[in-house]
C-alpha cells in the first residue's frame, strides 16, 4: 500500500498523510474529506496534472485544487530549500532525496522515510542530520552501508508503507537480524511472530520401520548413525543390521528387536522396557543405566545374546523356553 502527503494547492501547512487505493476519483474523495475542500484535480510537486492514480509513487507530495491552476509554493517561500533556513520543515523533509549503497546495491528514498516511521531507530539517528556520515559516501554520493541488500529491502519497504512484505527466497531470519541491527523494534517483533508461526510443531511421534530403513540405506557403511534420543516406541526393528548405532537415551519401549544385530551398539540410558530382544545379538553392546525390562529367551542369554556386554545398572527380565 502506498502513502502520499496531500496539501491544498498553494499552501505548505496542514498537510494530510493518506493511504493510496482505488482510483483517482477515490483519492479526490479522500482529499475533499481530509482537506475540507471540493477537490477536482491533483498536481505533483512540479505542477504536473495527474490524471491516472498509477502515476503516483509512494511518499509523493501532492497538491489538491478545486479547479484552479497549480500554485508553486516553493517559488514564493523556498527558492533553494537546502540553503534557506526559513524553508518549512515539511518541504525540506519531503524533497531531500538520497541514495543508499547497501552492500553494493543502491536504494533511493527520502530522508523522511528513514526518520519518520521509526524515530528512535539507528537509521533515524543516522539520517536525521544531513552531515552525520561525513565522507562515508561512494563516488556517486550514495551513503555506504555494509549490510545485505536482500535483507535490507523489506526493511526499507516497511519504513515506506508500514507493511511487512518478504519476497520468496528471502529468509525471514536474515531480515530479523537486520531489523535488530538497525534497532527497528516493532518490525523485529513482527518478524519473530512470523518465524514462530511458520515453524512446524514439534513432532514426537515414533519413527516407523520404513522411515528408519530409509535412514539406514542413506547412511554410508563407515559413518556413524546417531539415533540419540529418538523415539522408536513400538517400532518393528526385527532382523535389521543395527551394529554400532548410537541409541543413547533413545525410546525403544516395546520395540521389536527380535534377531536384530545390535553388536557394538550404544544403548546407554535407553528405555528398553517391554522391548523384545529374543535372538538379538548384543555382543559388545553398552547398556549403562538402561531401563531394560526386556524379554529375552534364556537359551540365548549366555551363549550369544549378551556376550561381551557392559550391563552396569541394568535390570534384565529373563524368560525361560
Amino acid at each position: 500500500m502506498k502513502r502520499v502527503t496531500l496539501f491544498v494547492n498553494g499552501t505548505s501547512s496542514n498537510g494530510k498523510v493518506v493511504a493510496l487505493y482505488g482510483s483517482l476519483t477515490d483519492l479526490l474523495s479522500v482529499a475533499s474529506s481530509k482537506l475540507g475542500i471540493r477537490a477536482s484535480s491533483v498536481y505533483n510537486g512540479t505542477g504536473g496534472l495527474i490524471d491516472d492514480i498509477t502515476l503516483i509513487r509512494d511518499d509523493d507530495v501532492l497538491y489538491v485544487s478545486e479547479g484552479d491552476s497549480f500554485d508553486d509554493v516553493s517559488k514564493t517561500q523556498c527558492a533553494d530549500p537546502q540553503d534557506d533556513p526559513g524553508c518549512p520543515d515539511w518541504f525540506q523533509t519531503h524533497t531531500d532525496w538520497l541514495t543508499l549503497n547497501v552492500g553494493g546495491c543502491c536504494f533511493t528514498t527520502t530522508r523522511s522515510t528513514l526518520v519518520s516511521k521509526e524515530p528512535v531507530s539507528m537509521l533515524a539517528h543516522m539520517f536525521r542530520d544531513k552531515d552525520v556520515w561525513g565522507n562515508k559516501q561512494d563516488s556517486q554520493g550514495a551513503y555506504l552501508i555494509d549490510r545485505s541488500p536482500g535483507y535490507f529491502e523489506p526493511i526499507l519497504n516497511y519504513l515506506r508503507h508500514g507493511q511487512l512484505i518478504i519476497n520468496d527466497g528471502i529468509n525471514p531470519l536474515g531480515v530479523l537480524e537486520e531489523a535488530r541491527f538497525f534497532g527497528i523494534e516493532q518490525l523485529a517483533e513482527q518478524l519473530e511472530n512470523l518465524i514462530k508461526s511458520s515453524q512446524p510443531a514439534d513432532d514426537h511421534s515414533p519413527l516407523t520401520r520404513k522411515e528408519f530403513v530409509r535412514f539406514l540405506l542413506a547412511t554410508p557403511t563407515k559413518s556413524e548413525l546417531r539415533c540419540q534420543g529418538l523415539n522408536f516406541s513400538g517400532a518393528d526393528l526385527s532382523r535389521l543390521d543395527l551394529r554400532y548405532i548410537n541409541f543413547k537415551m533413545a525410546n525403544l519401549r516395546a520395540a521389536n528387536l527380535t534377531h536384530a544385530n545390535l553388536s557394538g551398539a550404544n544403548l546407554e540410558r535407553a528405555d528398553l522396557s517391554s522391548a523384545c530382544l529374543d535372538g538379538a545379538n548384543l555382543q559388545g553392546v553398552k547398556m549403562l543405566c538402561s531401563n531394560a525390562g526386556v524379554c529375552v529367551c534364556y537359551r540365548e542369554l549366555t551363549y550369544r545374546v549378551l556376550r561381551g556386554c557392559v550391563l552396569m545398572c541394568v535390570c534384565v527380565c529373563v524368560t525361560g523356553s
